[in-house]
């Protein structure tokens, strides 16, 4: 569920490569015992170091989307240990505090709130935090990170708020080009669309993509947008997608219900022409059972595939290497790429802000970043100092195949897309 289509969530498959979650003081004081070094003050006595930066993590380490998000903070740490080896920022050492929501809507506010209690600033990649949001808000802490929970990171007075993958977020969810003008590309002609309803990131996602399809001339016979959180049991959608001659698919979920259903409608007979994921890019799909089902589909890249590198995705491997133990073969995950923009957003707000930074001057900063795309790993670039409830003028993805060997490039170029005026699929 991400993008604006919100095409979004990464892959619910744990990791069992070596540059999973690190075990760091920070994770296990979410899981009880005594965090390093949490120090929340910036100033320091005359002649003294500058005083470390507490920068909290939200994300599920725990609950269902542990599967998807549990490897993600070895991005959010490989970055501020980037920066650590740089200096830090104006002298000032970056300390990461991950914490666990749970993936429990009833401990999120209270992770949030740890994280208001602990940190100086926030970096999100939760899929409830919009169920939480109102505190950092209150407290006036800034706040980076995915916007793909939900329409908060475009809504008022949530100015603190700033999505390090997508600029803002339209609140209305205007319908755009960019699904329709893929799937005509890639050849499908009847399209079903899938998504959580407990989810609005989720359930918009599904609802705008078909009617992309439509926009660009397709039929969309099949748009189910009341899937259970995390569900793998797609029997009978099957059944129904064959029934409807669906020949193309796009299932706005988290990739454990993404990669089920793919299977659901292989072991079906289904004839998929075009099946494009909005996540899954990464290593372990590939070793994993539902790899034969996935063969010839198409996943989204909202960030630059390290297939084609630039400057950003060589300073992002190097640092992922050293400090996240990844191999020369591996590649991140959606989460992980999604925490290193995070957190690489909030250390430009945190420079921007001065030797002394205060949550006010470090939002003032990021405010008044003009041109943000995380050195080049998004393919366009976001101005904060005037996006705030709008989504970007154009959103585009990287597109890459699954086939025997792996991925390949399936385009060269990203394809784009634009809201389409007048449109909505949610009250703003």
């Amino acid at each position: 569920m991400r993008h604006s289509v919100n095409w979004r969530r990464g892959t619910w498959r744990i990791r069992t490569q070596g540059h999973g979650l690190r075990i760091t003081g920070a994770v296990l004081g979410v899981l009880g015992f005594v965090p390093l070094a949490v120090v929340t003050s910036t100033s320091a006595p005359a002649g003294a170091s500058p005083a470390p930066i507490t920068i909290a993590y939200v994300t599920s380490v725990t609950g269902e989307g542990a599967a998807e998000d549990a490897t993600s903070p070895a991005g959010f740490e490989a970055r501020l240990d980037l920066q650590n080896a740089e200096g830090g920022v104006h002298g000032h050492k970056l300390v990461p505090l991950i914490i666990d929501d749970q993936t429990n809507p009833s401990a999120i506010a209270t992770a949030v709130q740890e994280a208001d209690s602990k940190a100086f600033a926030i970096v999100s990649q939760s899929p409830l935090f919009f169920l939480a949001s109102k505190y950092p808000e209150q407290a006036g802490i800034p706040v980076t990170g995915s916007y793909s929970d939900g329409p908060e990171w475009g809504t008022q007075p949530n100015t603190n708020m700033f999505a390090a993958d997508n600029g803002s977020v339209d609140p209305k969810y205007p319908v755009n080009t960019e699904a329709g003008i893929i799937f005509k590309r890639f050849g499908g002609t009847q399209l079903g669309t899938y998504g959580y309803g407990i989810s609005p990131s989720s359930s918009r996602a599904a609802i705008q993509t078909a009617q992309s399809f439509e926009h660009a001339g397709g039929k969309a016979p099949i748009i189910n947008t009341t899937i259970p959180f995390g569900s793998n049991q797609f029997g009978s959608i099957a059944l129904t997608a064959k029934q409807d001659g669906i020949n193309a698919i796009a299932p706005e979920m988290d990739s454990n219900s993404n990669y089920a259903l793919a299977e659901a409608l292989k072991e079906a007979g289904v004839k998929l022409k075009a099946a494009v994921y909005a996540t899954g890019y990464e290593p372990d799909v590939i070793n994993s059972p539902a790899w034969s089902a996935v063969q010839g589909g198409y996943f989204l890249s909202l960030f630059r595939p390290w297939l084609i590198p630039n400057a950003g995705t060589e300073q992002m491997q190097a640092a992922m290497e050293k400090y996240a133990h990844f191999t020369k073969s591996d590649f991140p995950s959606f989460s992980q790429y999604e925490a290193w923009a995070g957190a690489d957003l909030m250390i430009q707000g945190l420079e921007g802000a001065g030797s002394n930074p205060t949550h006010a001057s470090v939002i003032h900063a990021l405010r008044s970043i003009k041109s943000y795309n995380a050195n080049g790993l998004l393919p366009q670039s976001f101005n904060y100092s005037t996006n705030f409830g709008h989504n970007p003028a154009k959103t585009c993805s990287w597109v890459v195949q699954a086939d025997a060997t792996g991925f390949k490039m399936a385009a060269p170029q990203p394809i784009c897309g634009t809201d389409i005026p007048g449109t909505a699929t949610a009250s703003s």
